[in-house]
């Protein structure tokens, strides 16, 4: 069953709050879904799978699909910095390498996708 979509103008607006330091966990986890439902929809595929605990996780970027156990190529952030990264508040590049990011795999390197095209 496919997940509802996110409203653009409201996951705009949960990411606005998360970005000026006014978000509840509930705004979090909707700037968070929408971010990865934008990505998703920016980089369709099943090669990469990102992954925000505990909000949400999708697979992108086309090649070889992955159907069971631990995927190849991983990406795991924490909210505030999938946030920071999505909208170019962060770079790719730095939060990889303060550690804020773990990425493996060979495809897992996403920064010529970011920053998302996320308003609305």
């Amino acid at each position: 069953m496919a997940r509802p979509r996110i409203d653009p103008a409201a996951g705009a607006v949960a990411v606005q709050a998360v970005l000026d330091a006014d978000a509840s966990r509930d705004t979090t986890a909707l700037a968070v879904r929408y971010l990865l439902q934008v990505l998703s929809d920016e980089a369709p595929g099943n090669t990469v799978e990102v992954r925000v605990p505990p909000f949400g996780a999708v697979q992108v970027v086309e090649g070889p699909r992955h159907t069971r156990g631990t995927p190849p190529n991983v990406v795991e952030t924490d909210p505030t910095t999938w946030v920071e990264i999505a909208t170019g508040t962060a770079l790719w590049s730095e939060a990889l390498l303060a550690g804020r990011i773990s990425a493996s795999g060979s495809r897992s390197d996403l920064g010529a996708l970011l920053p998302l095209k996320w308003r609305a």
